[in-house]
């Protein structure tokens, strides 16, 4: 049976209370992202070329194609000008575009390591991670290709408070599918809007872009970012539940419902905690690009 939803212009479904969780501590993931870019000094006080690259869970492509460039030492671009020559082997429906299959991982930086190269071997690892006769059974199992599970895994590592929240928030995605909702996921329009916030207003709802998941229906065309075996597990295995919305109302006690009335309180207390005096000192210290991603 299909269910009615509330009106697009009142309803937020993820405001997870990122900046909390951050000010606390909580989200260990978000403070690994400076590792691609340290150097190793020599004796000498010079700068030597890193030996590895970290790629965290969670980062979009354009984040991979500017850590590419500081480890290689290459002009800002040089990277993501590298695709075409990287000639590198996607899923039909990516149609070209590496988004959700540059894996995440620590991956060695030989010698003669290139963009091409690193592009090649992420994308590689994609597929043997991806592709495994558990993941390929669980998205038929789901009625979907390992694509469309790839963008849904994409969505619950940005939406995911915990590793312990992906199966119930893979859940919410199925249920919306399900019953012919709009996803309604601020991590999209964040996606579309090249930025990482809390702060979802009507206006932004009303964008025109296929990640707009407020206005369109189903999935956003492509992963929104490179999700981590986890996330992947979540997607092609949700949690049971009847959940439609959920809301991280402070570090450590996400709230996952199937009543829009309740919801609407667990915002409420959202919204209440944002504004105590302890949070906001703390989300202000924290580093402006990271204090809320949404």
């Amino acid at each position: 049976m299909q269910m009615n939803t509330p009106p697009r212009s009142t309803i937020r479904l993820t405001r997870r209370g990122r900046a909390a969780l951050i000010a606390a501590g909580a989200v260990v993931a978000a403070t690994a992202v400076a590792v691609p870019l340290l150097s190793v000094e020599s004796g000498d006080g010079a700068a030597e070329r890193p030996t590895s690259l970290v790629i965290p869970e969670g980062w979009r492509s354009a984040q991979v194609y500017e850590a590419v460039d500081k480890a290689l030492d290459l002009p800002a671009g040089s990277t993501k000008k590298s695709l075409v020559k990287a000639k590198l082997i996607l899923p039909a429906d990516a149609e070209g575009n590496p988004e959700g299959y540059l894996f995440p991982a620590t991956y060695p930086l030989a010698e003669k390591a290139t963009p091409e190269s690193l592009l090649t071997f992420m994308v590689e690892t994609a597929h043997k991670k991806f592709n495994g006769g558990q993941v390929t059974a669980g998205a038929q199992r789901n009625a979907m290709n390992v694509y469309q599970a790839v963008t849904i895994a994409s969505i619950i590592q940005a939406e995911a408070a915990t590793k312990a929240d992906m199966g119930r928030v893979a859940r919410v995605v199925f249920n919306r599918l399900e019953r012919g909702m709009p996803l309604q996921m601020d991590s999209t329009i964040n996606y579309a809007l090249n930025r990482s916030t809390l702060d979802t207003t009507a206006d932004d709802t009303k964008i025109n872009s296929p990640y707009n998941s407020y206005q369109r229906m189903g999935l956003p065309p492509t992963p929104i970012a490179n999700p981590g075996e986890e996330a992947m597990r979540a997607a092609v295995n949700p949690a049971p539940g009847d959940w439609l919305y959920f809301v991280t109302v402070k570090p450590g006690d996400t709230r996952f419902t199937a009543s829009y009335e309740e919801h609407l309180r667990n915002v409420a207390e959202f919204n209440q905690n944002r504004k105590k005096p302890s949070a906001a000192a703390s989300a202000s210290s924290a580093s402006p690009s990271r204090a809320a991603v949404g």
